[in-house]
């Protein structure tokens, strides 16, 4: 039997994994009980903020995710940019490939603001230890307007 062998990982033309890197993810402030993305550096007004997540998403439609359990369902509700009255959910490739774009929390008063491509850029200066925050609708429905409805013959009150 052949021992397994160690492969060490080096990084790319002397990149060390923390190039780039301006956020990180700790408790949060806005989403009590939650998770939250933080500046850890400064971050100027206009920068890409996630400037290595270049992952396209993958489109998915609701009718293929109604049927799964209530857990699977509710990571696409919390996690997936809802599109077409609710019918689309952009998505990673792999759930387990959650980027920490993905953790961004909502705010009305967003530092964040993301384009037509769903990439994130400062709206203002961002200080070193402040949450990062984003408006939702700017991009993605709200899961909770379009959340599976069940068809039913009660009328409407």
């Amino acid at each position: 039997m052949k021992s397994p062998t160690l492969q060490i990982l080096l990084p790319r033309k002397n990149k060390l994994p923390h190039k780039n890197a301006l956020t990180r993810l700790r408790p949060s402030k806005v989403h009590r009980g939650g998770v939250g993305v933080f500046a850890i550096c400064n971050i100027k007004q206009n920068s890409p903020i996630f400037g290595d997540d270049d992952d396209n998403m993958v489109w998915v439609n609701r009718k293929n995710i109604t049927r799964l359990a209530k857990p699977l369902r509710e990571l696409y509700d919390d996690f997936a940019v809802i599109k077409n009255k609710g019918t689309k959910y952009g998505c990673p490739r792999n759930f387990n490939l959650l980027t920490l774009s993905w953790y961004l929390n909502e705010s009305k008063n967003p530092n964040v603001r993301c384009d037509k491509d769903y990439k994130f850029f400062a709206l203002r200066d961002i200080k070193a230890g402040e949450e990062l925050t984003v408006d939702y609708s700017a991009y993605s429905e709200s899961p909770k307007a379009n959340r599976y409805k069940v068809k039913t013959n009660t009328p409407a009150a």
